[in-house]
C-alpha cells in the first residue's frame, strides 16, 4: 500500500508592515508558528507566496542544510522553510518558531527559538520525502 503524503497548513492570523504571522499544523495538529514578508504581489524575494495548495520536497541548501521547499509557486522559486527571527530574515522563504516576541536587536515583532523548533520539524518530517502544504488566511 501507498503511502499517503502527510498535510501541513499555515494559518495567517495577523499581517502588518512587520511580516505575515501565522500558525502551522501538521496532521491538523498545531506544531508551531510562522513568519513572511508582507504580501507584495507575489514579488520575488520581497513577498510572501500566495494563499493555495502546493507540494514540498526536500532539498539540500547551502545556509541552512536539509529543509523543504515550497515548489510550484507561480513565477517564484526556492521558497525554503528555515529559522529566522524577522521578516528581514528571509528573501520570501517560510520562518518557523515557537512562539511570538519582541526582537530587542531589531525593535519589532518577530518570532523566537526559531533554530530549535526548525530542527524539531525536521526530525518530525525525517522520513518524508515531501508533503503537501495548505496556505490559507483566517
Amino acid at each position: 500500500m501507498m503511502e499517503t503524503m502527510k498535510t501541513i497548513e499555515i494559518i495567517r492570523v495577523d499581517k502588518s508592515i512587520e511580516g505575515v504571522f501565522g500558525v502551522l499544523t501538521i496532521e491538523s495538529r498545531v506544531f508551531c508558528v510562522t513568519l513572511e514578508r508582507p504580501w507584495v504581489g507575489n514579488a520575488r524575494g520581497l513577498s510572501c507566496i500566495p494563499d493555495g495548495t502546493y507540494v514540498c520536497r526536500q532539498k539540500k541548501s547551502d545556509q541552512f542544510g536539509l529543509t523543504y521547499e515550497v515548489v510550484d509557486v507561480p513565477e517564484r522559486s526556492d521558497i525554503l522553510f528555515h529559522w529566522g527571527n524577522t521578516a528581514g530574515d528571509t528573501l520570501g522563504c517560510i520562518i518557523l518558531g515557537r512562539y511570538y516576541g519582541f526582537v530587542e536587536s531589531k525593535r519589532m515583532r518577530g518570532i523566537l527559538a526559531s533554530k530549535a523548533t526548525f530542527t524539531n520539524f525536521m526530525n518530525i518530517l525525517r522520513h518524508d520525502d515531501e508533503f503537501k502544504l495548505i496556505v490559507r488566511s483566517a
